[in-house]
């Protein structure tokens, strides 16, 4: 058996070059352990986040835990889960919430609050609403079902429909036709900016459905 077996051969260009030469060679990419410190070699790369993370922070709504939610966790008035729902602030016109109510705009964002609990549905909804502001999204479908075999009937349907009327930004709302939900679903119609309804004015000559709203 040759006693020189496990050592590496080395080509015959290194033959002029010392021991100590090659060994700093070979240690040049080696990092020193930490001395008392155990390294960690199946440490996971970290996350780089969703397509929606990195939207959201570009539209700077990833600071929501630091503002305060106004919408209310205090009691309010029950609805029966097979009850229509339906409201608008002064000023909405008839033919926009006739058109609402048919279910005849494009629903641009959806939100489905079923097994949520109170306290998740209203952070959800909050900031479901600051993201249709962010994007001008003017309708949206909120499903928080109709609640009929819980313990405490339309709770959280009845939650809904206090945060929608109390939102300075909900214009109206109204339940859902049929193929979207029916009574356990509620269209959403979310204020315009004043620089979009000037921009809607002119595209439209003050005729569009949105025009006041």
């Amino acid at each position: 058996m040759n006693p020189n077996a496990d050592e590496p051969v080395l080509p015959d260009d290194h033959s002029d070059v010392s021991d100590d030469e090659l060994f700093s060679s070979a240690m040049e990419d080696v990092a020193p352990i930490a001395k008392g410190r155990q390294q960690n070699l199946d440490v996971p790369r970290k996350s780089t986040g969703t397509y929606q993370h990195r939207r959201d922070a570009a539209l700077g709504l990833e600071n929501d835990k630091a503002e305060e939610n106004f919408l209310t966790l205090a009691e309010v008035p029950m609805v029966q889960p097979l009850e229509y729902l339906e409201w608008k602030k002064d000023g909405v016109q008839r033919a926009v919430f006739d058109k609402l109510r048919r279910g005849g705009y494009a629903i641009e964002d959806r939100l489905d609050l079923h097994r949520k609990t109170v306290k998740q549905a209203r952070d959800l909804v909050y900031l479901f609403v600051k993201r249709a502001l962010a994007r001008g999204q003017r309708c949206l479908l909120l499903s928080p079902g109709k609640g009929a075999f819980s313990d405490t009937p339309a709770r959280l349907k009845s939650y809904v429909a206090a945060w929608l009327r109390a939102h300075p930004e909900i214009i109206a709302y109204c339940s859902a036709q049929r193929q979207h939900g029916g009574v356990g679903a509620v269209y959403v119609l979310v204020r315009k900016s004043d620089s979009s309804r000037e921009l809607n004015r002119e595209q439209h000559g003050g005729k569009s459905d949105w025009t006041g709203v």
